[in-house]
């Protein structure tokens, strides 16, 4: 257990500060995915063909697509966009993104895609009579949505939400690539140092186990709340 001693001796503050950093990096992909939802969740609803298309695209791409090719396309394609528009501005310098943000932004965008399926099934499941009983009592579309279908909404998609949660949880392992220090690109630095790989990828394993389980019990108390009367 010297390995996981705080300080010179040993790997556990690189650990713990990795672990920060990968909440970090979670949270930051959720909240960025669920924006993307409130973005295209109606847009897949739409009736209008053109409106619903983009949506569509937008989902398939990105469930179709693998995870890695998608933080590559924009730690490394996102870097090539702004310099070219650096370049017609006089300025020919390298330009590299910031890892942090290059990370949350590509995983945000794969959550999105996860998240807008799962709000769009909500949606869709809510009863047709509690849309029509709003319109026919005269509330404004902003009520209709805050206090009738958005607290049925969340009833149904907090079950789903979860297993986004934990897909945007083990998909921040992937950004590693980029450089960042996260709990797996921690761990390959500590096993390459001391050569002794098996043991500190069993215990990033650990880290992603205990991080999904307080996950759930948080999750699992959310469900029950938004569950009452039912």
């Amino acid at each position: 257990m010297d390995l996981l001693s705080f300080g010179k001796t040993g790997w556990g503050d690189e650990l713990f500060y990795a672990t920060l950093m990968t909440i970090a990096v979670a949270v930051t992909a959720m909240l960025i995915g669920f924006l993307f939802s409130l973005i295209f969740t109606p847009l897949k609803l739409s009736n209008n063909k053109f409106l619903n298309f983009i949506g569509n695209t937008y989902t398939t791409v990105i469930r179709g697509v693998p995870e890695l090719l998608v933080i590559y396309l924009f730690f490394f394609g996102g870097s090539g966009a702004i310099m070219y528009v650096a370049s017609i501005f006089g300025y020919f310098e390298y330009i590299e993104i910031n890892a942090f943000i290059t990370g949350s932004v590509a995983i945000g965008i794969i959550s999105g895609a996860y998240s807008t399926e799962v709000f769009r099934g909500a949606i869709q499941s809510i009863d047709k009579g509690q849309f029509e009983a709003a319109k026919v009592l005269g509330v404004s579309k902003y009520v209709q949505f805050y206090k009738i279908i958005l607290p049925q909404m969340l009833r149904l998609a907090i079950p789903n939400l979860s297993n986004v949660w934990q897909i945007t949880l083990k998909d921040t392992s992937l950004i590693s690539v980029t450089g960042l220090v996260e709990i797996m690109r921690q761990s390959y630095i500590a096993a390459g140092s001391t050569r002794d790989p098996l043991f500190f990828y069993c215990f990033a394993a650990v880290l992603y186990l205990m991080l999904t389980f307080l996950s759930m019990k948080l999750i699992n108390r959310l469900e029950i709340k938004y569950s009452r009367g039912f």
